[in-house]
């Protein structure tokens, strides 16, 4: 009787580790077949981490209807702003693993806030490039009612008197460009943050504020129009928009040369082949003649750069940016 039991027991526990086995079997070759399948097969979400209207966003459009018609699937753009872009990247990191939600931001996100905020809601490794699609600089731009008309002459002026700058925000690029300003001249500002690049520009139409380093598209107009002066740009090249207006190297102050990157980032466990066929997609778009137009348009230089490129040039930024907040005590209020 004994005997029996003893056998009728183990061939229980053999029967349990066989199904045991399959199920995991079966687990195994599920996932397999997942990172194997082919990409894409459904709607993909193009999440952006700033608000609807600038350059980033008008990027992501632009952007989203070529990877659609190339893909041959949605594209879908969906802004999720707040703290720096960091409400939006934590959305991704935590996203799952599978090429159908990427992060179309800035590099300030992950360049500048790691430095700012006390703590972050996602970690550096939780997300990889997948591609800087371009750069740009900004524009030094005053009040009609500033006297000065070059930068050197505000840079003397704001040495004697303490000026007022604009920025999209904290931690927003026109906010650190500001700071190396402050910190490279020895001039003395008193940073006003506003909820995005057009507040900030109207802030200095209604001469609330005297000057502010912002993205020469949304200043573009009011200089044309003579309602705000342009002193110089931050980028190494001329804007083609403002081609009459020098660079701050041209200027002698190449130290105050700024840049914003514009970038693609994937969760990090993402298969290296779906991350190889959505960065081919988008080096087809970035080659054609209406997304080139569409950069131009936004003073952004073409750069498409991946891989160990495109983390090397985080990670210097990064490096920089910390000894500029550092140095200047700059923090999120």
């Amino acid at each position: 009787m004994t005997h029996r039991l003893l056998n009728a027991f183990g061939g229980t526990r053999r029967r349990l580790a066989i199904a045991t086995f399959a199920a995991c079997a079966a687990l195994c070759a599920g996932n397999a077949a997942a990172a194997d399948a082919p990409y894409a097969t459904k709607a993909v979400k193009l999440l952006t981490n700033f608000p609807a209207g600038g350059p980033i966003d008008i990027l992501a459009r632009a952007l989203a209807d070529a990877l659609q018609k190339d893909l041959k699937q949605p594209f879908i753009v969906d802004n999720r702003p707040g703290a720096g872009g960091n409400i939006g990247a934590d959305l991704v990191a935590k996203s799952p693993a599978d090429g159908y939600t990427v992060l179309l931001g800035i590099d300030t996100t992950f360049t500048i806030n790691p430095h700012l905020y006390a703590s972050m809601p996602f970690a550096a490794k939780d997300l990889k490039p997948l591609m800087i699609f371009s750069s740009s600089g900004l524009s030094f731009g005053v009040a009609s009612n500033v006297k000065a008309k070059t930068l050197p002459e505000f840079i003397a002026q704001a040495k004697a008197e303490p000026a007022t700058f604009s920025s999209a925000g904290n931690g927003s690029p026109g906010h650190i460009a500001a700071e190396i300003f402050a910190s490279e001249t020895g001039a003395k500002i008193t940073h006003v943050p506003y909820k995005g690049n057009a507040p900030a520009v109207l802030a200095l139409m209604g001469n609330e504020v005297q000057a502010g380093i912002l993205a020469t598209p949304g200043l573009l107009p009011q200089v044309q129009s003579g309602k705000l002066r342009a002193l110089a740009v931050t980028g190494k090249q001329r804007s083609p928009l403002l081609p009459q207006v020098p660079t701050v190297g041209e200027l002698g102050l190449k130290d105050l040369e700024f840049e914003v990157l514009y970038i693609a980032m994937v969760p990090a466990a993402t298969p290296e082949p779906v991350m190889q066929t959505l960065r081919q997609s988008l080096q087809k778009a970035m080659a054609l003649p209406e997304l080139k137009s569409r950069l131009a348009s936004l003073d952004m230089v073409p750069l498409g750069e991946t891989g160990a490129v495109a983390s090397e040039h985080l990670a210097a930024s990064q490096a920089r940016y910390g000894r500029i907040v550092k140095a200047t005590g700059m923090k999120v209020d």
